[in-house]
């Protein structure tokens, strides 16, 4: 049998190589102050050294961060300052971006990008070096250190900053798994997933998203033969699929859909015979969108529901979907789920209110970094909410109807509106803003904003999107700006955003998706 490799554009690297210099690696942030229970963030985009510098991390007792790698100024200091970062793994190009972010003096381990990254973003290579802020390379951590003779007990988990009803992420900071925890939660994957020992997986969503990370993370644990793509796109995802046989991989809805614009000579051109099972999350999946991707690939489609605070907790099949069209499945082994009225009782199979989650014991506790008040907000004897609507059918197969908070779920990426309106609010010429999500047969649903903007000021909406473009990361960047001097108030000044939401429930937004990495 092969040995299994990580392999990320034309670069692979076997287990054994990716796990001496992740030793090494780890050697070297201990040599820069890192010590066990520190966080360390890494600001990367997909390549096998963001696998590399994870473990290397967990190696060390420390706690790896991913962060996306689109997040710059405030955004990005934020999360730094928010988990106490006490290192920083960086690409090349975005040294300067980290720099610029914080005050707080932290090393940056500058990472050259690869070959297929400079492809992939049309990126300048090279080294950025100390005058633009690095400390040190990676590569010079690898060359000049030993693996540590006895590595930490146990590596924590990832700490991922999560979707919340509030302006800024929360930094999920979950216990560390015992061994049980460990076995009950690699069982509940492998079911959920469409898992089985030895297969070849492929990874063609950013690293720095939960499902992603978690996926790569337990690949390697698993042993499992690990593609990922440095930035995904349907015409090199299906060649990858060809390539390399690949037999799983998870997706988000939005790259269904731009599988399925493909021309048909040019989607049906490709060997995907290899596909054993395909799982999806994160995002609502249009039932259309579905049907025609399970009467596409066959059978193989397995979706599930979760979050960062409870791993993945329901799931189903192609053939349960299909007999319960728009589930997103029914309760794991040891999970339980119920939905709760505004009232706190527990609501009767049909009828709609919160979603509640209970991962059971075999799922490690957590709080928010800073904010123990929210996590005990969420609780209710044991069950927690990620803020979903939805009911039970009498079969205990789950229905997300809406989201109870304002948060945009676009292309599977978390936005949050009152950043945006805090940040629009900041603009010369802006007298108030309503940022809010509208229906899109691609992404799911796409940012709108209504902006109220002084006549003299000359506004138009391309300046509404430069401006946001200019100082927050590209996907917050309003698709839909209106003009809109009549934005509906209460009688204490209050916006009611849902007005103007409801002038789009009936409608699909135009229009399709800008190419942006996510």
């Amino acid at each position: 049998m092969t040995p299994a490799v990580i392999r990320c554009g034309e670069r692979s690297r076997s287990y054994y190589e990716v796990a001496e210099r992740a030793g090494k690696i780890a050697s070297g942030l201990a040599g820069l102050g890192v010590q066990p229970g520190d966080r360390v963030a890494i600001v990367l985009r997909n390549e096998i050294e963001f696998v590399e510098t994870s473990m290397a991390a967990g190696q060390l007792g420390a706690v790896p961060v991913p962060v996306n790698w689109h997040w710059k100024g405030s955004e990005l200091g934020y999360l730094l300052d928010d988990c106490g970062a006490k290192a920083a793994f960086v690409h090349s190009d975005l040294v300067p971006v980290v720099r610029g972010a914080t005050d707080r003096s932290i090393p940056v381990i500058e990472v050259r990008l690869s070959d297929a990254l400079v492809e992939a973003y049309r990126l300048p290579g090279g080294s950025v070096g100390s005058d633009k802020g690095a400390d040190i390379e990676l590569e010079m951590l690898v060359t000049t250190n030993a693996p540590p003779t006895t590595p930490a007990a146990g590596s924590p988990l990832s700490v991922i900053y999560s979707s919340g009803t509030t302006g800024q992420p929360k930094g999920v900071l979950r216990r560390p798994m015992t061994d049980d925890q460990r076995a009950a939660a690699a069982n509940r994957i492998f079911l959920a997933f469409g898992l089985r020992p030895g297969m070849r997986t492929l990874i063609p969503a950013p690293l720095y998203h939960s499902a992603p990370n978690a996926h790569a993370l337990f690949s390697v644990a698993a042993g499992f033969d690990l593609t990922i793509m440095p930035r995904f796109t349907p015409r090199e995802f299906l060649a990858t699929i060809e390539r390399h046989g690949i037999q799983h991989t998870q997706m988000v809805p939005t790259m269904f859909v731009r599988l399925l614009q493909l021309p048909d000579e040019e989607r049906f051109s490709y060997d995907l015979s290899s596909l054993v099972s395909v799982v999806h999350a994160a995002a609502p999946c249009s039932p259309e969108v579905k049907r025609r991707m399970i009467d596409w690939w066959g059978p193989i489609i397995l979706e599930y529901y979760g979050g960062t605070e409870s791993g993945c907790m329901v799931s189903c099949t192609s053939q349960e979907w299909l007999e319960h069209e728009g589930t997103v499945g029914r309760a794991l082994p040891g999970c339980d789920v119920k939905i709760v009225r505004e009232d706190g009782s527990e609501a009767p199979t049909g009828e709609s209110g919160e979603v509640y989650l209970n991962p059971g014991a075999q799922w490690p506790d957590f709080t928010y970094i800073g904010n123990d008040e929210k996590r005990r907000s969420i609780d209710r004897d044991g069950y927690i909410t990620l803020g979903d609507g939805g009911h039970l059918d009498e079969d205990g197969f789950l229905y997300i109807t809406d989201r109870l908070s304002d948060m945009v779920i676009s292309g599977g990426v978390n936005i949050y509106p009152v950043e945006i309106e805090k940040f629009l609010a900041g603009v010369s010429g802006v007298r108030d803003a309503a940022v809010f999500g509208i229906p899109d047969p691609e992404m799911g649903e796409i940012l709108a904003a209504h902006v109220d903007t002084d006549p003299e000021s000359g506004m138009t909406e391309d300046d509404i999107r430069a401006a946001v473009k200019q100082g927050l990361a590209g996907y917050k960047v309003p698709r839909h700006v209106v003009i809109d001097r009549d934005l509906p108030r209460d009688e204490s000044g209050k916006l009611f955003k849902r007005k103007i939401r409801a002038r789009y429930s009936n409608q699909t937004a135009l229009g399709t998706a800008a190419s942006d990495g996510r």
